[in-house]
């Protein structure tokens, strides 16, 4: 039975209570908020939630707990995963690792040195869809796998305009390191990992240059509930484009958290010289053989499992995480698998502020 504390009880953790509270391997001692009605509504829907508390540090410092999860705003994941590892406790960490690649090192390095497992919410790394990918291009039903091309873009959805989503200082970054971290990434793992050799982009804060000016649908904009359009800051990329060569072939990319056309555009394209195929994010993928000039597409479940309807991919993520702290075992989202995106995701941010290629 391994002893929790969740530290951040916003939006991601409704991802999260729900398969700590089916694995019968966890014990919830502490949630945690600095604002107290946040944990207190999760026990309300949680049973396993045994004490909720406003101070990280009480779970820190109870000696009975094994590990923390930091589910708080992207600036705050290096202070409190640094401390948790110091005190002795493996960290699931939600994604970004933190606001650049720089303190994400450190993070690692902390890890190694504590003997704990540092993990890092890249969900897709246990999507279905994606492991089968992954699984096809190891059997070599691509060949060549030449060139990826990934879109991230979607109609005015600033998430929480003024609030940390868009302060650079908080979020470190816009829809490449909230929307990209999650599409570069998967990319990482479906082709077995890559080394980069030199990347370029250009980055633009563009839609809500004046936020009073900003218009959206209603409904539409995730974190509503956190933006400050009267007084807040929008000094973060709201569209992102550029180019990736690696070991394994190149990337090009484009990004957009708002642009004034209306289609949405998530999707991944695996281009091999035997054959491709189009990734629906979050979705299904048909994949074109080359031999045969024939499509076919992949025919996975996304519904929801367990009373609480958790989504496969975060349950896996999750029984994977206690798995890899009760055996000692690195599970697949260990923050050593996944530094190499965290550096790209710096190097193109630096790109875009240099305005000239960078090279590894």
């Amino acid at each position: 039975m391994k002893v929790i504390a969740v530290i951040g009880c916003g939006r991601i953790s409704t991802k999260h209570f729900p398969a700590l509270q089916v694995n019968e391997n966890v014990r919830i001692k502490y949630a945690c908020d600095i604002i107290i009605e946040k944990a207190e509504k999760a026990k309300e829907k949680y049973s396993k939630i045994e004490n909720v508390i406003s101070d990280y540090n009480i779970a820190l410092n109870d000696s009975e707990v094994d590990a923390v999860y930091v589910l708080t705003p992207n600036f705050k994941h290096y202070t409190i995963t640094m401390a948790a590892l110091k005190a002795g406790k493996h960290v699931f960490c939600e994604k970004p690792i933190t606001v650049n690649y720089e303190l994400s090192l450190e993070m690692a390095k902390e890890a190694e040195k504590q003997n704990k497992m540092l993990c890092i919410g890249v969900v897709n790394r246990f999507n279905k869809a994606i492991e089968t990918l992954r699984d096809m291009v190891k059997d070599g039903k691509f060949g060549n796998i030449y060139h990826v091309y990934c879109s991230f873009r979607s109609c005015r959805c600033i998430p929480g305009l003024g609030g940390a989503f868009t302060n650079k200082a908080e979020s470190g970054g816009g829809v490449l390191i909230d929307w990209g971290v999650h599409f570069f990434d998967l990319v990482y793992y479906v082709l077995g990992g890559f080394k980069i050799k030199n990347i370029t982009s250009n980055a633009y804060s563009e839609m809500a240059k004046d936020m009073k000016s900003y218009v959206y649908k209603k409904g539409t904009m995730w974190a509503e509930d956190t933006s400050d359009i009267e007084n807040g800051v929008n000094d973060v990329d709201d569209f992102i484009s550029g180019y990736i060569r690696t070991d394994k072939g190149s990337i090009s990319f484009n990004g957009a958290w708002a642009q004034n056309i209306e289609d949405n555009e998530m999707f991944i394209d695996f281009l091999g010289d035997k054959g491709g195929a189009r990734l629906s994010y979050g979705g299904n993928f048909t994949f074109f053989d080359g031999a045969t000039i024939t499509s076919s597409a992949s025919d996975i479940s996304f519904e929801p499992v367990t009373e609480f309807k958790i989504p496969d991919m975060f349950l896996q993520e999750n029984n994977g995480f206690i798995d890899s702290i009760t055996t000692g075992e690195k599970a697949r989202n260990h923050i050593e698998y996944v530094l190499e995106s965290a550096k790209l995701l710096d190097g193109l941010y630096k790109s875009s502020e240099l305005d000239k290629e960078i090279s590894f």
